[in-house]
């Protein structure tokens, strides 16, 4: 006989909290966001933290590279898509990680002799206007100097003339020495009007370049995610298929954090994954695992190494696994038996292991619920594919704007490796669909409004950190007729539009 559970199956809509005392120093202003992102031991700090407790989904419509040096500049994390090939998603990766670097390693080099043309060429390639001119042409060659866009005008120079006729030569640069901290660069650059810095080390070899531009986006984005390096963090998506080719790869180009993608993550095939990544780069990898809605789930995820677990099956937006299949959980349900599961496993053990809400996120305040309710950080798919930043087309219908959204469960995202058990390599049947979401504009606009609602809640709560939200929440289940009153009722409400106020 089937084992039954006793317990209604619930989502966030159900549930409500519960204000405590609001302190006079309880002010959003003061609330932190800073989250744990991978295992970690009792007494000691996590490897790795997020300062928004924000993770953009594992899926083609939501999650390249401009969405990951979006989010990463708020503070959150990406996890570029792993249904395509290695190639295109270790590119994807190696320009975020190049996107902003308190010291930069160029990537867009020429020699004296290079052309016109070259120059071009490199700029194409790499989107970039500060190209070294250094003797072999490569970043740690000797300097002999700079061109960026003001020394060349392309319409008239030909093709065929030299960098070194119109380069800014080494004599006329203002430079550094190596051993300079971050901060004496920046003053460097603020003295001297310099848009660029180059450093150099003792026999004049190139080592990095430090930007004006990086320093000013720092200060309009104080919360960015950044490395030891100084570079943006990024995350990617894996499968349990390719695992021994794409780790490796995505492992050279600086990702920080690994997840495996999967319906369903209960399974011996990541168990395996994890075990082969632990053993070839032991904890110089960081993995998560999932997705699991289960005590039972959770803990075979973290016996086998994963540096955390996602919780959620069927909850997405565009998701019909449970239409389909059967199979999954309501999202809050899921969530609090894991994470008590996860509470008992620190006990024990002593080793805290986050864990990521992914799905059923409808409305704003369904992310608070779900940090009270023990998640560590949410993953969104929807939230975050009506943005600009998101790769997918923004279409217009009739008056309106919208951006096209698909699972990965589709057979547009071709995304086999994600459902598929044993050696097969086709879908027999969808666990997505194909659709739009409504048009929102810029990441940052948006996702301050979210943090400020947030920050405002835990106030309420009488929490300034998520840690002390897990602490304090107090939750109620709601009844139908009471989310009825808790939006308009009874009223005629004026149309904004026809408004003048």
């Amino acid at each position: 006989m089937a084992i039954y559970y006793p317990e209604v199956s619930r989502t966030f809509s159900e549930y409500l909290l519960i204000p405590n005392l609001t302190e006079k120093k309880c002010t959003p202003d003061k609330v932190s966001l800073k989250t744990p992102a991978v295992r970690f031991k009792k007494g000691e700090k996590p490897p790795l933290e997020l300062n928004i407790p924000f993770a953009s989904a594992i899926m083609q419509a939501v999650s390249n590279h401009t969405m990951a040096i979006a989010l990463a500049k708020c503070g959150g994390v990406s996890f570029i898509y792993g249904s395509q090939n290695i190639k295109e998603q270790t590119d994807m990766a190696t320009r975020v990680k190049k996107y902003k670097a308190g010291f930069v390693i160029s990537d867009s080099n020429v020699t004296p002799e290079s052309t016109m043309a070259d120059v071009i060429q490199v700029t194409e390639r790499t989107g970039h206007n500060t190209i070294a001119v250094t003797d072999t042409g490569t970043a740690n060659g000797k300097l002999m100097g700079l061109v960026t866009a003001r020394d060349y005008r392309a319409d008239k120079f030909p093709m065929d003339k030299k960098t070194s006729t119109f380069m800014t030569p080494f004599s006329s640069l203002i430079y550094a020495k190596e051993g300079l901290s971050l901060r004496e660069a920046n003053d460097m650059i603020w003295e001297h009007k310099l848009n660029c810095l180059p450093v150099i080390d003792k026999s004049n070899h190139l080592l990095y370049f430090v930007f004006r531009k990086d320093y000013e986006s720092h200060k309009e984005n104080p919360l960015e995610l950044l490395d030891k390096e100084k570079r943006l963090v990024v995350g990617a998506g894996i499968n349990t298929k390719d695992y021994r080719e794409r780790v490796p790869a995505l492992f050279d180009a600086g990702v920080d954090i690994l997840c495996i993608d999967s319906s369903d993550g209960y399974s011996e095939w990541q168990s395996e994954t994890i075990e082969w990544i632990k053993t070839e780069y032991g904890d110089k990898v960081k993995i998560g695992a999932g997705n699991v809605v289960d005590k039972e789930g959770f803990i075979y995820l973290a016996d086998a190494g994963a540096d955390f677990v996602k919780i959620g099956i069927g909850g997405g937006s565009i998701c019909i696994t449970r239409e389909q299949k059967g199979i999954g959980r309501g999202q809050a349900s899921a969530l609090i038996e894991v994470a008590q599961a996860r509470d008992a496993y620190f006990k024990s053990k002593g080793i805290y292991i986050p864990l990521c809400s992914d799905g059923a996120i409808v409305h704003d305040y369904h992310i608070l619920l779900a940090l009270a309710m023990g998640a560590d950080f949410i993953m969104m798919g929807r939230y975050f594919a009506r943005f600009d930043e998101s790769p997918s087309r923004k279409v217009q219908i009739g008056s309106n704007y919208f951006k096209e959204y698909w699972g990965e469960g589709t057979n547009k995202a071709r995304n086999w490796q994600r459902y598929v058990m044993g050696d097969k390599q086709k879908l027999d049947f969808e666990e997505g669909v194909d659709s739009y979401v409504s048009y929102a504009g810029k990441l940052k606009d948006n996702l301050g409004i979210t943090l400020a609602k947030i920050k405002s809640s835990m106030c309420n709560c009488g929490a300034l950190t998520i840690g002390e939200l897990k602490n304090k929440a107090k939750l109620t289940v709601v009844s139908s007729t009471s989310i009825i009153e808790g939006g308009p009722h009874d009223v005629i409400q004026k149309e904004k539009n026809l408004m003048n106020e």
